[in-house]
Formats: structure tokens, C-alpha cells, sequence
């Protein structure tokens, strides 16, 4: 029988090993650690963009931003990764909801900058795509900006109308220009009139 000591994972080891990596301002690089998967954790983002844990919602933003910096996407499975330890968390929707954006210029010249509520910035352009899937019982529209490796942005309501109102018809689609691409939102036969 082994004596190694097993430790259950918490958010404060967690915490205390995504602290002690992080170098620098920018983003850890999560994408090179490759550390055993020690279990999941009972913390969940909800589709709003709050955070959860043990079935609290966490209070404190710069807590919520240090673990969205260390937030990866594996298939379909979200994990929190530090060097030293990979712990499965449960995402309703998309981790990170964009709550604005500015628009500068306009048409095929337009830039779309999105803002998140943790604190993250994307340009969206062909490494930064946005996306629109749609409810096949109702219609209603979910909008997505990827903002970094496989993680995306749910683009909140007010955002959403906003970026309606600059939308542009393009090939028989209407959508959004930003850095020389075309997004699309809906066929334009689609758009309902008014």
C-alpha cells in the first residue's frame, strides 16, 4: 500500500498554486502544463458568468479572475490547471460573458472589441471568432465571441441589441463586420420585419 498522502482539491490549494505560478501580467500558460487530474471540484459558472463554489457564489472578483486565468477548455470539459494539479469544474453555458464592446469605423473596416466580466479583452477577427446558434424551439439567438483557446463568451442581451443595430446585410446573411470578416446572424429572408 502506497503512503503517499492524497489531498482532495480545494479552491484555496487551488488558488494557492495558480498565485505561486503566475508570472508576469499576462495569462499563465495553461496550455503547456500537463499535471495529473486529481478529481473534479464542486464549483460551477453559471450562465450569467457567476462563479460558484460549493454552491456559494464566490464574492470576491479578483478570486473569480485569478481562476478564470487559469480556466481551460480539454473536448467538451472545462478544468482549472495549475502546474501541478488539473480539477474538472462544471460551466452551464460558456465561462466568460461579454458585457460590452466598442465598434470603431465602420462596414468592412469595422473592429469589434469585447469586453468581458472578468476582465478580458477580444478583438473579434478571424482568431476571434463570433458565433450565433439559435434555440430550434423558439428561435431565440445565444451570441459567442472566442476569446482565448477554446473559451468563449456568451455576449449578454444589451450587447447583442446593440450589435444588431450595427449589423449589415452581406450575401444573402445578416451579421457583423469586424477586421475584415463577415459574422453571420441570420439568413436576411429570416430577419423578421419592422
Amino acid at each position: 500500500m502506497s503512503t503517499q498522502n492524497l489531498v482532495t482539491p480545494s479552491a484555496d490549494g487551488i488558488a494557492a498554486s495558480a498565485r505561486a505560478a503566475k508570472k508576469g501580467k499576462g495569462l499563465p500558460p495553461v496550455h503547456k502544463w500537463n499535471p495529473p487530474f486529481c478529481g473534479d471540484l464542486d464549483m460551477r459558472i453559471a450562465r450569467d458568468g457567476t462563479w460558484f463554489y460549493l454552491g456559494t457564489p464566490i464574492g470576491r472578483f479578483e478570486l473569480v479572475r485569478l481562476f478564470s486565468s487559469i480556466l481551460r477548455k480539454d473536448g467538451d470539459d472545462y478544468f482549472l490547471v495549475t502546474p501541478v494539479e488539473k480539477v474538472g469544474i462544471t460551466v452551464d453555458d460558456a465561462p466568460f460573458v461579454a458585457v460590452d464592446f466598442t465598434a470603431e469605423g465602420s462596414g468592412e473596416t469595422q473592429v469589434l472589441t469585447f469586453h468581458t466580466h472578468v476582465g478580458d479583452t477580444a478583438v473579434a477577427g478571424p482568431d476571434h471568432p463570433i458565433r450565433v446558434t439559435r434555440d430550434p424551439e423558439t428561435g431565440e439567438p445565444s451570441p459567442y465571441v472566442l476569446v482565448r483557446a477554446n473559451l468563449e463568451a456568451l455576449i449578454d442581451r444589451k450587447s447583442f441589441y446593440r450589435l444588431v443595430e450595427i449589423g449589415a446585410h452581406h450575401d444573402e446573411w445578416f451579421g457583423l463586420w469586424s477586421s475584415g470578416e463577415f459574422f453571420r446572424i441570420i439568413p436576411s429572408d429570416e430577419l423578421p420585419e419592422g
